[in-house]
């Protein structure tokens, strides 16, 4: 890989049960979140080929535990330097959610900054959901981005102008709203995931994925899909329907590709 040749990623897993990305460039190595056991992390980066050895840093999105479920494994064994806003580093030791973890490894990202991690510029943005200070990140290097956009109940304006016109998304398509409304799941749930601070649905992840897109954007990724109040074949479905009734070319200008909460996907270069 050469220096102007972007940077590489893979989505490790990505649904309800657990969430993790990995992203590397020439110099560095970098997760986000770690939503499944420290042994299952290690066994989707064999997937790709990768070391959790190489790693050189891990990003916390928010302290839900299907996006930190392993961090604390993770940081002690392999001392991986970790990186949060200061909201939710009080409300992960508060609650001791990652276990004891060296003063050294724990590292702020405050929301709304841009930080430079060897070759590549991250950029925190904060989404609308029921954490403490919930953030995502977009990727840039080389004129290129990766913007990664889960667990939020609506995309604000503000959200749009930060992620529009990336090169590709993962974007939440979280559950169907007649499955979920049908299910199983207490109605006080239920409100939560449909309120401002819970999940986007199929419709609503098409919707906001057409309001970002640009000429740059090549591929969407439909990500945090629920086990049970969604189907993978109509996440799929809904954001291709909608792209092409507002005449995007999803056949040969645009892809849309699933993810799995259980494999990694391949990796990807931009």
């Amino acid at each position: 890989m050469t220096e102007q040749n972007g940077f590489k990623y893979s989505i490790l897993a990505s649904g309800s049960t657990g969430n993790s990305f990995y992203l590397e460039t020439q110099k560095k190595k970098i997760l986000v979140d770690a939503g499944l056991s420290g042994k299952k992390i290690e066994s989707l980066l064999s997937e790709i080929d990768r070391d959790i050895h190489d790693i050189d840093a891990l990003l916390i999105t928010h302290e839900h535990s299907d996006h930190i479920k392993g961090i604390g494994v993770l940081a002690r064994k392999y001392g991986i330097d970790l990186y949060a806003n200061e909201d939710t580093w009080t409300e992960l030791d508060g609650k001791n959610a990652l276990g004891k973890i060296p003063t050294e490894q724990k590292h702020l990202f405050e929301m709304g900054k841009t930080m430079t991690f060897g070759d590549i510029d991250i950029e925190s943005f904060g989404v609308s959901h029921d954490a403490v200070a919930p953030q995502f990140y977009r990727f840039m290097k080389d004129n290129k981005s990766f913007v990664m956009l889960t667990d939020t109940g609506y995309v604000s304006d503000r959200m749009r102008g930060t992620i529009e016109n990336a090169d590709s998304y993962l974007m939440e398509s979280n559950h169907d709203i007649e499955i979920l409304r049908m299910g199983a799941y207490p109605w006080r749930t239920k409100q939560r995931i449909l309120s401002d601070q819970g999940h986007l649905s199929n419709e609503d992840g098409a919707e906001a994925a057409f309001n970002v897109l640009g000429n740059k954007t090549k591929k969407i990724f439909l990500g945090h899909l629920s086990l049970n109040n969604n189907i993978k074949e109509l996440a799929h479905l809904t954001m291709d329907g909608y792209l092409q009734q507002h005449d995007v070319d999803t056949k040969k200008e645009l892809h849309i590709i699933d993810t799995s909460h259980e494999h990694a996907s391949q990796l990807y270069d931009i």
